[in-house]
């Protein structure tokens, strides 16, 4: 059985865009407070009395995840559509893992290790694998490389105040 052989500069590029669409919304809300940051799901509950998603998932993150995305994209080779989608998928796999936390009862931004960032991770990378030339070994390596800029990276963000919480 041979080792996989891994697309290196693919990994770097999806881990690029992967930080990109992830800290897009962090960036618009530092220049933009909670101006336009209206919740994806308008403050609506469902039947267990929690918020669907949360105050914390706004239009705005979204909107500002897929530009930012578009826009780098189209700095790594690809097209700024591809991008735009990028940065979707990543949000809509962070929206997916903010309604099953909603659903556990746990609090907004509560932390949840892997759930934080599994689906925001796997649905882009799953869904443009072709378009991005990955194989599922690459898909692995950057979920794992995501998973661990965000233990790692995270407190140092909260410790220069660009982050609210340390995870």
């Amino acid at each position: 059985m041979t080792a996989p052989a891994f697309h290196w500069t693919s990994i770097i590029h999806a881990s690029i865009l992967l930080l990109v669409a992830n800290g897009a919304p962090i960036i618009a809300y530092k220049l933009m407070g909670k101006r336009f940051a209206w919740p994806v799901d308008h403050g609506l509950c469902l039947g267990d009395r929690q918020p669907v998603f949360g105050r914390s998932k706004t239009w705005r993150g979204i909107a500002f995840s897929a530009g930012l995305s578009g826009c780098v994209a189209i700095l790594l080779g690809f097209s700024f559509w591809l991008g735009m989608l990028f940065g979707l998928l990543a949000m809509s796999g962070d929206l997916l893992a903010s309604f099953i936390k909603r659903r556990r009862g746990w609090v907004e931004s509560s932390r949840a290790r892997g759930l934080d960032t599994v689906p925001e991770s796997l649905l882009p990378l799953w869904f443009l694998r072709h378009s991005m030339a990955l194989e599922w070994p690459d898909i692995t390596v950057v979920m794992v490389l995501f998973f661990m800029i965000e233990e790692f990276l995270s407190p140092i963000l909260f410790r220069l105040h660009i982050r609210k919480r340390p995870y």
